[in-house]
């Protein structure tokens, strides 16, 4: 018997399941573990970036947790080597043959923390395998399983020992989160739930592959209405013709931009795409994959932003 296909409620009642487990983990922060889930819809990848303590492992952890996939957690260090990621063929004397022994690449959920301290060889090793869901080993090419999420932490304020992401590894994240500080009422829950075990919750999963398959397959049937496409291309080409950055959004941008407002939509309830969902998605779509110009940098300007500026200035659509 084939599986009856999913609606956009099937969509909703997932993520608020997967919402409400990982936030035993995590105090509030809905907005954060919503940003998540749409990547996670769309096939997308996860960059969670703030100061430390704030929570971005707990996150990372807690939704691989709550997704009931195969998960490998990859410590990045300086001395990682690509090998250590993809996996390596070693020769077995008790068979005399050469034998593939497969690295944590080869899960369903990837925890790649602190990213930014491994050398550029190493974070490169990840980008085949975010963009085309394969690994290349010594010229063999395996498939990998899915779902296959890659949900990588870094830390912006320690610049000694690391290396920033190239651009092109930081346009494969469908999504950058900033997981901020919490509020002081939030404060105070954390430490009345860890006051006396500071161990993580161990959680259970509430979903599973074939779940989170089925809803990857709904954003993409989400309706846009022309004046909404309209709409996100007019704020992908001012982010080309914006004298701050030098760098503007790209096609693979404004097609993410596209991709995740269908998936808010869906974790919503909603089979359509309101302009409300591109404004609210911009902020965490575009600027990690833009680059200033000079004179916005010593301005002390910031792509979000700029990114701000872009969209109180744009024309919105109006609903009908």
């Amino acid at each position: 018997m084939e599986d009856t296909p999913g609606t956009v409620d099937d969509v909703r009642a997932l993520a608020g399941r997967i919402r409400e487990n990982v936030q035993q983990a995590i105090v509030g922060k809905d907005e954060a573990i919503n940003l998540a889930l749409v990547a996670l819809f769309c096939r997308g990848h996860i960059l969670i970036e703030d100061v430390p303590g704030i929570g971005k492992t707990t996150l990372g952890k807690a939704l691989a947790a709550s997704l009931g996939c195969s998960f490998k957690r990859i410590q990045f260090t300086p001395d990682l080597m690509p090998s250590d990621v993809l996996g390596v063929n070693y020769f077995n004397q008790k068979s005399s043959e050469f034998e593939f022994r497969p690295g944590p690449i080869f899960s369903q959920v990837i925890l790649a923390d602190e990213i930014n301290r491994a050398t550029p060889r190493t974070q490169s090793a990840l980008l085949e395998a975010m963009q085309e869901t394969q690994a290349t080993i010594e010229g063999v090419t395996m498939p990998l399983q899915e779902p296959f999420l890659v949900i990588a932490t870094q830390n912006p304020v320690e610049l000694e020992g690391t290396f920033p992401l190239p651009e092109a590894q930081l346009d494969r994240f469908m999504v950058r989160v900033l997981l901020g500080y919490p509020t002081p009422h939030e404060e105070g829950e954390i430490y009345l739930r860890f006051e006396r075990n500071a161990a993580l919750p161990d959680l259970e999963a509430v979903a599973g592959p074939e779940d989170v398959r089925r809803a990857q397959a709904i954003p993409p049937t989400v309706r846009i209405d022309s004046p909404v496409r309209s709409y996100i291309v007019d704020i992908i080409n001012r982010t080309r013709s914006n004298p701050g950055i030098s760098l503007g959004a790209s096609p693979r941008a404004g097609l993410a931009l596209y991709k995740t407002a269908q998936a808010w939509a869906a974790v919503d309830g909603r089979d359509f795409v309101i302009p409300d969902d591109v404004k609210r998605l911009a902020p965490s779509v575009l600027p990690h994959r833009m680059i200033l110009s000079s004179t916005a940098r010593l301005r002390g300007s910031a792509p979000e932003q700029i990114i701000d500026e872009i969209l109180a200035e744009a024309p919105v659509p109006i609903e009908r």
